[in-house]
């Protein structure tokens, strides 16, 4: 599959309304910037029925100044880049989209996924193209967009070696962030980083891991907390955000401000 630059530009301009924000400004008043997270089940909120499965996304506000941005967590469990946009997810986020808003885009996961075309695609042709429907559709309304490498997985070797586990996905997302002179959070080569650092049994701690479960792709309280620290030191790093944007980078964050709501009816 190919898809022109047009029909990315055409595909996002097409969007009904489908969801309303709060702090929407009225005349003469200074409305609140919103941080939209479109992503995968790394980051996505969880509810009750799922904990202590943890999405980053849901600990990214205990980093940020909630009277300088507001945080949307569009992620949604088992998305693609090319599910996300054909299940209409990406024309409810900029349908609400305003000026001066963020889309910070996080997407491999499932776009690895060649045995399901509905969600795969090819990282230097398809995943790319997708992508270009959330840089295009953010900039069209005023928006800066913000790709984030995904967030890896836990794997090691027999010595004790943090694997990489997306291919080519990563260099495929620096790319295109470069060619389109986007921000980029590296959060694959940091999380790499981060479990090498923790080694095998550590980061056992940080991951989904239960008595009756052993998850090596989803977090817990711990582990989302500090995937979220990494967000926003990235997010500071490439100054999207400023200074006055961010609060405890450096501190712990207790794993009880972490809640799951009951999921809606």
């Amino acid at each position: 599959m190919s898809i022109s630059r047009r029909q990315v530009a055409v595909a996002a301009a097409a969007v009904p309304l489908a969801f309303s924000v709060s702090g929407t400004a009225h005349a003469g008043v200074r409305r609140t910037p919103t941080l939209y997270i479109a992503g995968d089940s790394t980051a996505a909120q969880k509810y009750a029925d799922a904990a202590p499965e943890t999405g980053w996304g849901m600990a990214v506000p205990f980093f940020l100044h909630s009277s300088r941005l507001a945080v949307s967590n569009h992620a949604v469990n088992g998305r693609s880049s090319k599910s996300f946009v054909d299940e209409g997810r990406l024309k409810g986020i900029l349908s609400a989209i305003r000026p001066g808003d963020f889309l910070l885009v996080q997407f491999a996961h499932n776009d690895e996924k060649a045995e399901d075309p509905t969600r795969y695609t090819e990282p230097w042709s398809t995943y790319q193209e997708y992508l270009r429907m959330y840089l295009d559709g953010a900039r069209a309304r005023g928006a800066r967009p913000v790709l984030a490498t995904s967030v890896e997985r836990r794997r090691f070797d027999a010595a004790g070696k943090a694997l990489t586990t997306h291919g080519e996905y990563p260099a495929a997302m620096r790319t295109l962030a470069a060619e389109e002179r986007v921000a980029l959070l590296d959060i694959q080569a940091l999380s790499l980083a981060l479990w090498q650092r923790l080694g095998v049994e550590e980061t056992k701690k940080y991951f989904n891991w239960t008595a009756t479960e052993q998850d090596n792709t989803h977090f817990n309280p711990p582990g989302a907390i500090e995937v979220a620290r990494l967000v926003a030191r990235e997010l500071l790093r490439t100054r999207v955000l400023g200074p006055r944007d961010v609060r405890r980078l450096d501190e712990r964050i207790p794993e009880s401000w972490i809640t799951w709501p009951e999921a809606a009816a």
